[in-house]
């Protein structure tokens, strides 16, 4: 399996940035579908999404538009750019890794980072 570090989050006000940092080890990411998660207090893991080996992206409807996933394969890195964070956007932030493409559910993606909080205020 593919070993993932989470980096970037913060607390910022509404209406801020911010961009979180998945990096890898142990194997490339080039081939995986590399997916973005959230979960906030008391609430389930929520997908928010993800970018595929060729670089196509899919994304959570209300989030399309201010999030954006971008990969970078020399740097095995991938990212989570957040623009417009509203207080709900408030979570621990995932990235995990999937061997296919499409796949929105937390069981459909084998490898996980710890995890990046994000605290966005009022």
């Amino acid at each position: 399996q593919v070993q993932l570090v989470e980096s970037g989050g913060g607390l910022v006000q509404a209406g801020g940035s911010l961009r979180l940092s998945c990096a890898a080890s142990g194997r490339t990411l080039s081939r995986y579908t590399m997916g973005w998660f959230r979960q906030a207090p008391g609430k389930e893991r929520e997908f928010v999404g993800a970018i595929g080996s060729t670089g196509s992206t899919y994304y959570r409807d209300f989030l399309k538009g201010r999030f954006t996933i971008s990969r970078d394969n020399a740097k095995n890195t991938v990212s989570l750019q957040m623009n417009s964070l509203k207080p709900e956007d408030t979570a621990v932030y995932y990235c995990a890794a999937s061997s296919g493409f499409g796949y929105t559910r937390s069981s459909d993606f084998g490898s996980w980072g710890q995890g990046t909080q994000v605290t966005v205020s009022s």
